[in-house]
């Protein structure tokens, strides 16, 4: 009776034994797993660790410091005297700096998205369309300099953009030696330069629509315009968010350009802040207010973002 008894008991002991062994093995396994993963991965943060978290560790100290950009041992904080100094009285930094970077960024999203919004709606109708996104794309592909170097020259009196106005009877424009028109001419060659990396995005998005509400829109006598307006747009945002924020924020960041085609000039009329990082640290030596500039930067670069995702994700909730 007694081993009868027990024998149930011993049953459930040797039952949880091994339940917990096993618990146990699992756990070893994940734990072996995880760092077998770390190891993989080992490489890409080793990357990131160096040449992300490091720089924006070091522009933040210079930020509120005084630095010469030779002798690390040379470096002298000075708290938030880089900041009053972008901001104080006489400063162009707020404006015309930081307003041209608005202005540019903004001009660049307005022209690039419409445009692309355009060409891809066509091209989703035509013929050949990898051919056409193509050639659209290849902007991309050519450099920086090369593309600023080639507009330059069109934009000059004797060039291709004041041949086409003289034609149509209207005099020669200084684009880039005029402080009125710098800018715009600047702001349209970025847009140009950026359509075709918009309209592969968009042209996805395009393919994404089920052609069903195109073929019910039609069924209830829907015209081109409020298929548009109705259906295409609206499923179109993500899309177009993705497209408006990157947009904006390479035209936040541009400097290539602008360096190539007019160098910040005439005077500062096409001067932003990317720029004038560079001019701080490599020209005056003043690291510190370079520092101090990205670190503002940053800082629109981010509420803008912040403000596009909001905006988007509130019509979406209004649709």
């Amino acid at each position: 009776m007694v081993n009868a008894t027990l024998a149930p008991e011993a049953a459930e002991r040797a039952a949880r034994g091994r339940s917990a062994v096993g618990v146990r093995g699992r756990e070893r396994h994940r734990r072996r797993q995880a760092v077998v993963a770390y190891l993989f991965l080992a490489p890409t943060l080793l990357f990131y660790a160096v040449f992300l978290l490091l720089p924006l560790g070091f522009a933040v100290l210079l930020s509120v410091s005084r630095w010469a950009g030779f002798d690390l041992g040379d470096i002298d904080p000075v708290g938030l005297d880089n900041f009053a100094g972008l901001f104080a009285a006489g400063s162009t930094f707020l404006t015309p700096i930081l307003t041209n970077t608005l202005l540019f960024a903004l001009g660049t999203v307005v022209l690039a998205l419409a445009g692309s919004v355009l060409v891809a709606t066509c091209i989703d109708k035509l013929r050949f369309q990898g051919l056409w996104r193509t050639l659209y794309f290849l902007p991309i592909v050519t450099t920086v300099v090369a593309v600023g170097n080639v507009w330059k020259y069109m934009y000059e009196p004797g060039g291709l953009v004041n041949g086409v106005l003289n034609t149509l009877g209207i005099g020669s424009v200084a684009f880039l030696q005029d402080p009125d028109t710098a800018l715009p001419a600047v702001v349209v060659v970025q847009a140009w330069a950026s359509v075709g990396s918009a309209i592969l995005v968009l042209t996805a998005g395009l393919k994404s629509i089920p052609e069903s509400y195109y073929e019910a829109a039609a069924l209830d006598g829907a015209g081109p315009g409020t298929v548009f307006w109705r259906i295409t747009l609206p499923l179109l945002r993500p899309s177009l968010l993705f497209v408006c924020v990157t947009q904006f924020l390479t035209g936040l960041q541009s400097f290539a350009l602008i360096i190539v085609m007019t160098k910040g000039g005439p005077g500062d009329a096409t001067d932003v802040a990317a720029l004038e990082m560079y001019r701080q640290a490599f020209s005056y030596g003043d690291w510190g207010t370079a520092g101090a500039a990205a670190f503002v930067l940053f800082v629109v670069v981010l509420a803008v973002t912040l403000v596009q995702l909001w905006l988007f994700r509130r019509k979406g909730e209004d649709a």
